[in-house]
C-alpha cells in the first residue's frame, strides 16, 4: 500500500477551505494528476456524492470513481476505486488563528494487481506527486 501525507498552511479560514475541498471536481486545479472531474448527479454534495475522475501520471491514464465518504467541518475523505486499484484522499483541517487553516493531505492507494512488487515504483511516484500539492492547492485556495 502506497501512503503519503504532507501538512501545510493556507491564508484562508477553514469553512472557505472545506467548502471548496468538498467538491471533488476541484480537484482538476489542485491535484497534479487529476486530467478531468465531474460529479456524476445533478445533487448537491453530500456522503455518497460520487465524481468520475480521470487521472494521467507519468504517462499512464486511469480512471476511479470516488465517493463522498467522510463529511465532517473539520476532515473530507473521497474513496476511489476501479478494477487495479483502490484508494482513499483524506484531508483534515485545524483553524490556526488569523483566518489561516492547516491542512493535512493524505493518500492511500492500495493496487490489486502489482502487490508488493510495483510498491516501491508507485510509493516514489506518489512520493513526488503529493510533494507537489501544499503548492498547487495553496495557490488555489489562497485564490479563493
Amino acid at each position: 500500500m502506497v501512503d503519503v501525507s504532507r501538512t501545510f498552511t493556507v491564508r484562508q479560514p477553514r469553512e472557505v477551505v472545506v467548502a471548496y475541498l468538498r467538491d471533488f471536481a476541484h480537484a482538476e486545479q489542485w491535484d497534479p494528476g487529476t486530467v478531468e472531474c465531474t460529479q456524476e448527479d445533478d445533487g448537491p454534495i453530500a456522503l455518497g456524492t460520487r465524481w468520475h475522475n480521470k487521472t494521467k501520471l507519468y504517462g499512464i491514464s486511469t480512471e476511479l470513481t470516488y465517493e463522498l465518504t467522510r463529511d465532517d467541518p473539520d476532515h473530507i475523505v473521497f474513496s476511489g476505486s476501479n478494477k487495479t486499484a483502490t484508494t482513499s484522499d483524506d484531508l483534515s483541517f485545524a483553524d490556526k488563528g488569523d483566518g489561516t487553516t492547516s491542512v493535512t493531505y493524505r493518500a492511500l492507494v492500495e493496487f490489486h494487481r502489482f502487490g508488493f512488487i510495483g510498491e516501491p515504483l508507485f510509493g516514489f511516484i506518489f512520493g513526488k506527486l503529493a510533494d507537489s500539492v501544499p503548492e498547487q492547492m495553496t495557490s488555489v485556495l489562497e485564490k479563493l
